[in-house]
């Protein structure tokens, strides 16, 4: 007897992709915005391990939103490749590596926002250091969080460059949501590159420019995979199945 494969509908893969992107926006407002800009403060290390330690279970909380967000980012890359294949399978694939070495790296990363909550517990072992000494260490895991974001980010930028052409290749899919992702993934590239050469500058552009670009772009397709999804006859005519 043959082996039969379940067939899952293209339209079915955007609204999966579409909701996984909409926890993924979720998740990342709420662990970036919502819980550690409140709690961290910028160049002052006492202040941050205060809060921490006030906080512990809130810097927790956002912790997990990150790994959540992360486990999302998967589901998105897969659904991305099971729509784009279509267009280019090579490049498809591509997109999907660069879409797992971001979660890798990032996924590494969050051990530098749990390490604050080792240093700044009340334990025997970490008696040798002064109180000073645990909340400067605790202070440059956060910042080392922050970079190893940006790092993270350089391998998402280029996905979204490489999807940007792919939707706007696409006959399935509207070309100016190709030209907002293509645009996300040059201000994710930029933020990332200024924060390791010019972090002051970073500073300054990503709350007021790139960050707002990229979220318009992203939040756009979320929007369009959730309550348009695919144009199907275009999905099931461009190119052969694969």
């Amino acid at each position: 007897m043959a082996n039969k494969q379940l067939q899952i509908s293209p339209q079915t893969f955007a609204r999966i992709g579409g909701l996984a992107y909409f926890i993924i926006i979720v998740a990342g407002i709420l662990g970036e915005i919502f819980i550690r800009s409140k709690l961290i403060e910028s160049g002052d290390a006492a202040g941050t391990a205060r809060n921490i330690s006030n906080h512990p279970g809130l810097w927790r909380t956002g912790i997990f939103g990150d790994l959540v967000m992360h486990v999302f980012d998967l589901v998105l890359a897969v659904v991305y490749y099971k729509l784009f294949k279509r267009v280019n399978k090579s490049l498809a694939l591509l997109s999907l590596l660069f879409g797992m070495i971001q979660t890798a790296v990032l996924v590494t990363n969050k051990m530098n926002l749990v390490l604050p909550l080792f240093l700044l517990e009340d334990t025997a072992y970490l008696k040798s250091f002064s109180v000073a000494q645990l909340q400067e260490l605790s202070y440059l895991a956060v910042r080392a969080h922050e970079y190893g974001f940006g790092i993270g980010l350089i391998f998402f930028g280029f996905s979204c460059l490489i999807d940007g052409y792919l939707i706007y290749q696409s006959r399935f899919l509207p070309r100016f949501l190709g030209v907002l992702i293509a645009g996300a993934g040059l201000s994710y590239l930029t933020n990332s590159f200024l924060l390791i050469f010019s972090p002051r500058l970073e500073a300054s552009l990503f709350p007021v420019l790139l960050g707002p670009l990229a979220f318009i772009a992203e939040f756009s397709m979320c929007l369009w995979l959730i309550i348009r999804g695919v144009d199907l006859p275009a999905w099931e005519s461009c190119g052969e199945p694969v």
